[in-house]
């Protein structure tokens, strides 16, 4: 589905990300894990082309490495950004529309099944996303991600700053997606029992590369010592 082969990812001339190779299955979630400042949102951002990058990413075997980063949401990578990233200024409705310019089949036609999976959110259609809480911005994040018709979904740490009560609500549905739609995921994460639920498989960044990796089965307390604890 989703392959990386010797990618490095810069910002200016700092590399972030080192000479990386990784594969992601269809229908496969993986975690990515690490310290803050090893490379993880990078990564998310090399394969999406929000930033530099030399080596190639393929999707569905087409290397597109070259292409924009319009033209890679096109192909079918959805992004659901750190902080959320939806329109303030923008309704709820508008927030989910701006998925549809990265999905050509739609034709102009939102994706009812969002509502099924946030239910608040056609209560607020004419609501604007700056006057949402922190979980309910993420649900329109998901929901807007979902309107690119994608075939891969990046996560970028999704519960990160979310009223707990509202945290268990979206690990169900980032599982849901993947095991009920079928969804390929990246998940950047730093929770180690969503992880330990949600993954077929994870990596541990260090230092921009991979220093561990393996099933989620494998990811005991001694690794998660070693490489996660501050």
């Amino acid at each position: 589905m989703l392959e990386l082969a010797h990618v490095n990812a810069f910002y200016g001339n700092s590399r972030a990300v080192r000479d990386l190779s990784l594969s992601v299955s269809g229908g496969e979630l993986l975690a990515v894990l690490g310290r803050n400042g090893t490379g993880k949102t990078t990564l998310l951002r090399a394969m999406l082309g929000l930033i530099r990058q030399t080596g190639t990413i393929s999707l569905d075997g087409e290397d597109i490495s070259p292409r924009r980063t319009d033209e890679r949401a096109r192909l079918g990578i959805g992004y659901v950004p750190q902080g959320r990233g939806i329109i303030p200024g923008l309704t709820v409705m508008e927030n989910l529309r701006l998925g549809l310019f990265a999905n050509p089949a739609a034709k102009g036609r939102l994706d009812d099944s969002v509502f099924e999976l946030f239910p608040m959110l056609k209560e607020h259609l004419g609501r604007r996303g700056g006057n949402l809480s922190g979980g309910q911005q993420q649900q329109l994040a998901i929901a807007r991600a979902l309107q690119t018709g994608p075939k891969v979904i990046l996560f970028d740490e999704p519960t990160e700053g979310i009223q707990p009560n509202i945290v268990e609500q979206i690990e169900d549905i980032i599982i849901q997606l993947n095991r009920g739609r079928g969804l390929t995921i990246v998940l950047v994460e730093q929770s180690i029992s969503f992880t330990r639920r949600a993954a077929q498989r994870f990596i541990i960044m260090e230092k921009g590369t991979i220093a561990a990796e393996g099933q989620a089965a494998d990811l005991t307390e001694q690794i998660v010592h070693r490489y996660m604890a501050v």
